[in-house]
């Protein structure tokens, strides 16, 4: 139970840490170019996909024309559009090959990415930086020495950290979009399935 609950002390420190740098003119530039796209594209590999879909389906509750990426509904993205890829790394193969496509057409690039300075991170319009212990950081030789330290991000296994930090800062997103927007909770509902 003590591993738990200090895992938990830890994705909720990295959470919170995550205020700590954020750019709020990056914001604003990201927010923007959300609200003036035509369509809005997400894409992300395993967790991070999961994180996609879930601000795809807040982007369609304000009322805006979102689709994930590699869903077979997705039309082709054109210059007026913007695609969010999601990677830590900001090397993942798909997400990196989906961002390039999509700028090779004219449309803006978002990313959420640890590593600004990556493929992705580089060819992007704008990104929002989001540290957390992302795969590529997974160093076996270290562990004793964080240990040491009092560093416990073993206990966020893989991508963790970035994936649930990821989550909240996009959800945190939709909440200045629907305050831009003029959009309530209500219009929000109005627009989730009643298919369930």
């Amino acid at each position: 139970m003590e591993i738990m609950k200090t895992s938990i002390r830890a994705i909720l420190d990295n959470i919170e840490s995550a205020q700590d740098y954020l750019d709020e003119e990056a914001i604003e530039k990201f927010e923007d170019i959300i609200i003036s796209s035509k369509n809005i594209f997400v894409t992300g590999a395993g967790r991070s996909g999961l994180a996609a879909k879930a601000f795809a389906m807040r982007l369609m509750h304000l009322g805006l024309s979102a689709y994930v990426v590699g869903e077979t509904i997705s039309p082709a993205i054109y210059e007026d559009d913007c695609i969010i890829a999601i990677s830590g790394s900001g090397e993942t193969n798909t997400i990196v090959s989906a961002a390039k496509i999509a700028k090779n057409r004219g449309s803006k690039v978002l990313a959420l990415t640890s590593y600004p300075d990556s493929t992705l991170g580089q060819m992007c319009d704008s990104y929002i930086l989001v540290k957390g212990r992302t795969k590529k950081e997974v160093d076996d030789e270290n562990y004793i020495k964080r240990q040491i330290h009092g560093n416990y991000t073993s206990l966020t296994p893989l991508g963790t950290a970035f994936e649930l930090t990821t989550l909240v800062f996009l959800d945190a997103i939709v909440s200045e979009l629907m305050e831009k927007m003029h959009q309530t909770e209500s219009d929000l509902k109005a627009r989730h399935t009643v298919l369930e």
